[in-house]
């Protein structure tokens, strides 16, 4: 994806969007792009800046680019806390003719197994939860994010000066041991608010499952990106 959207640009001065602590910005600038992030929280932006991205402090909306144009304008699943017609409008400042706005957010599914392990820890440890892995109620997680998607396409055509916005995806898998899927689980979503008693314990519940699958799994993934041109004229 990367790749693909480097080669629609017209050259390599990236913008990234909510660029968090880098993760999207480092994969931009080893494919030998520039990339400028603008991060709201001044922690992550230090983290970034840590790792060799450049980083200036401000809502995406608020920036001042200060007469600065680009390439592209990236948002790597941090496009959903952007006024999705104010966000575009200020894309379309920005970039230079021709030059591409690529949103994207990564959506996983775990495997039917692999979800009813961990449901069943959570229902134990966090049975009035609203949320459990796996057992979700309602319709399959990329379907949400297929909203996310349509909402920023509908901001693009609103503020225009892009031209019709493509959808792309990309269908894709990682492996994860024990150790690095507990390491990562404090930052999903209602974990986050747990105590840290009920946390450990989700952990251990979850470690302990992935034991009996002997000690790592496989993850399906899908990369749902909305891509849009910068025409000529506003």
């Amino acid at each position: 994806m990367v790749e693909r959207i480097i080669a629609a640009s017209p050259g390599p001065d990236v913008v990234d969007v909510g660029c968090g602590t880098g993760i999207a910005a480092r994969q931009f600038q080893a494919a030998g792009c520039t990339v400028l992030g603008v991060e709201p929280d001044a922690r992550m932006a230090d983290f970034a800046r840590r790792s060799g991205v450049e980083v200036e402090v401000a809502t995406f909306e608020a920036w001042a680019a200060a007469g600065r144009q680009f390439d592209a304008v990236v948002a790597g699943t941090a496009w959903h806390w952007v006024d999705p017609v104010a966000g575009a409008a200020k894309a379309a400042q920005v970039l230079r003719p021709g030059g591409r706005l690529a949103v994207f957010w990564h959506v996983f599914q775990l495997p039917p197994e692999v979800a009813e392990a961990f449901a069943a820890v959570y229902y134990k440890v966090v049975p009035d939860s609203p949320f459990t892995f796996g057992r979700q109620p309602g319709r399959p997680a990329l379907d949400a994010y297929q909203e996310l998607s349509n909402k920023a396409a509908d901001g693009i055509r609103r503020a225009g000066g892009f031209g019709d916005p493509e959808q792309w995806r990309f269908d894709w898998e990682h492996s994860y041991t024990r150790e690095q899927w507990l390491d990562q689980m404090p930052t999903q979503g209602t974990l986050t608010r747990l105590p840290p008693d009920k946390l450990a314990e989700v952990l251990a519940g979850t470690g302990a499952a992935i034991d009996t699958m002997g000690g790592s799994f496989t993850m399906p993934y899908n990369t749902v990106a909305v891509i849009a041109a910068r025409t000529s004229t506003a």
